[in-house]
């Protein structure tokens, strides 16, 4: 098994412009290893094409008595801050198929990439990069930001947020005192939100616009971003949305869910009695709340709930025009669940074992499922099996992001959509015997090179066009890439962009029609 890169991937998965006062605004032209930011100097690493500084800390330490507290505002530093290396990811425990586990909480880090000769004026896009992971694992620093900020003329910024129970736990003991203004478990998203602001009091001095920003991500780093469009708490943070493969309108977690599960883990930890919960919860090592956790099978992410956080679901957000009305590129992959049957079924299964298991997911209408996927239709049941569960229900598939293509459009938004559709790109995962086509995560290598794999001169063409797409959105709201065919605005399902390489390869696509969504609804 090839693992990629940053394997942690696989698991599942402001308005002031210009910088704040006595923050130093970059010369035009100018490319210096060391900038002023609003707590100090940081130096970070003048290549070739760019500018890369890594490991600046956005907010303290959420250690000790800031376990499970809305980010603070880091502290000011004197001398100058060696921003040349990555620093910690946050507390994780890495997947059984490769990654690193890690338990230290002092992770608040960003990192920024620039174009090593800026234009004038008042700077340029930026764009704020939410890794995936199923906010359990991930960070940062493993993304290649040069070539978006490079070829797209773009400032890029990659944040780290809290992860697991250490960034997700509702438990209701802790909304007490000053902290019930929030619901509790919103913790890496309040971190996200730290990072926007940091953005906006700092991005000028490294030549950045700070009233051009975007927000984007993918996989639960898409559902982070789609719970940003509808969070009070960041309007005004960003100004365009690039969720990619997490559908902005599939439910996040209630208050009521995410609450049992926190309860039932204080119980798992010992604190289940405790006269104080919360007291007790931040005594605990984070490597027991991680594994307790694991061992439980409980989910993180944003909680809706009752609070200027998350109020409202995203798709009742988003219905209600009651969001951050912003432009947004949305999309996702072909073959977006191959990457997960593959790691459910690594070895080939029969077709009456596929009988089986739709029978089990659809009961009295697997017939009618079945006869329009038959196994003998494809090279492998799992195939069959995996095109069923793209196509159809889960936060991932093509037909639930086609509804929040329509809803977005509704509510009166600019959408741009696409669906990524390389079935030769680098897998996340090599499994042997099993084509894993255009799975979940494959578009991340176009924009982050290196990430999984390398590109062939085709590949790279389509890459090309991709980073173009995105920078040119981040840059007008509009995507565009030079010799490559226009992106219609999203007003029906056929205005969906797929990507691919090759002549012909990007052109409009009706997914819907394609997956079927109309058979999916009926049902």
């Amino acid at each position: 098994m090839r693992l990629a890169r940053t394997a942690s991937l696989a698991s599942v998965l402001t308005v002031a412009v210009g910088a704040a006062p006595g923050v130093a605004q970059a010369r035009p032209n100018a490319a210096p290893a060391v900038v002023r930011t609003d707590k100090g100097l940081v130096k970070g690493q003048v290549r070739e094409d760019d500018r890369v500084f890594q490991g600046i800390p956005f907010a303290q330490p959420p250690t000790g008595a800031l376990r499970w507290r809305p980010p603070q505002p880091a502290r000011p530093w004197t001398g100058v801050y060696d921003a040349t290396s990555p620093r910690s990811q946050c507390a994780q425990i890495a997947p059984p198929y490769g990654g690193q586990s890690t338990y230290g909480e002092d992770c608040l880090y960003l990192n920024v990439t620039t174009p090593k000769t800026k234009g004038a004026g008042r700077g340029l896009p930026v764009m704020v990069w939410v890794h995936g992971g199923s906010n359990l694992t991930g960070s940062g620093s493993p993304y290649d930001a040069s070539k978006l900020a490079v070829d797209g003329g773009v400032v890029v910024v990659t944040v780290n947020y809290r992860l697991g129970p250490l960034g997700w736990l509702a438990h209701p003991g802790l909304e007490r005192g000053a902290d019930r203004r929030y619901q509790a478990g919103n913790y890496g998203l309040l971190d996200q939100q730290a990072a926007l602001r940091w953005v906006r009091r700092n991005i000028g001095a490294f030549g950045g616009d700070a009233g051009n920003v975007t927000l984007f991500g993918e996989s639960a780093g898409a559902q982070d971003t789609c719970a940003n469009l509808a969070s009070p708490a960041a309007a005004g943070l960003f100004h365009k949305a690039a969720p990619q493969s997490f559908a902005c309108t599939y439910p996040v977690r209630t208050e009521a869910s995410a609450e049992a599960d926190a309860v039932k883990l204080a119980a798992a930890v010992g604190c289940g009695d405790a006269p104080d919960p919360a007291a007790c919860l931040r005594d605990v090592p984070a490597k027991t709340l991680l594994e307790a956790f694991q061992a439980a099978g409980m989910n993180a992410g944003p909680v809706a709930g009752g609070d200027r956080v998350l109020p409202l679901q995203p798709a009742d957000a988003i219905a209600k025009g009651r969001f951050n009305r912003v432009p947004v590129l949305h999309g996702s992959t072909l073959d977006e669940m191959r990457l997960f049957v593959g790691l459910a079924y690594p070895q080939p299964i029969t077709a009456a074992r596929y009988g089986e298991i739709v029978r089990g997911m659809f009961g009295a209408a697997a017939g009618e499922v079945l006869a329009r996927y038959p196994a003998a239709a494809y090279p492998d049941p799992r195939i069959a099996l995996a095109t069923i569960e793209t196509d159809f229900g889960g936060p991932l598939s093509t037909c639930t992001h086609q509804d929040a293509f329509g809803a977005l459009r509704r509510a009166g938004v600019p959408v741009y959509a696409y669906q990524f559709a390389d079935r030769g790109a680098p897998p996340l995962i090599d499994l042997p015997g099993f084509d894993e086509g255009a799975e979940h995560a494959t578009e991340l290598t176009y924009l982050f090179p290196g990430l999984l794999g390398t590109l062939t001169p085709e590949q790279t063409r389509l890459s090309d066009a991709m980073v173009a797409y995105w920078t040119s959105f981040a840059r007008g709201s509009r995507p565009k890439a030079p010799g490559a065919p226009s992106w219609p605005t999203f007003r029906s399902s056929g205005d969906v962009l797929s990507l691919a390489p090759g002549s012909g390869g990007i052109h409009p696509v009706d997914t819907a029609a394609r997956s079927d969504c109309a058979f999916w609804n009926s049902l």
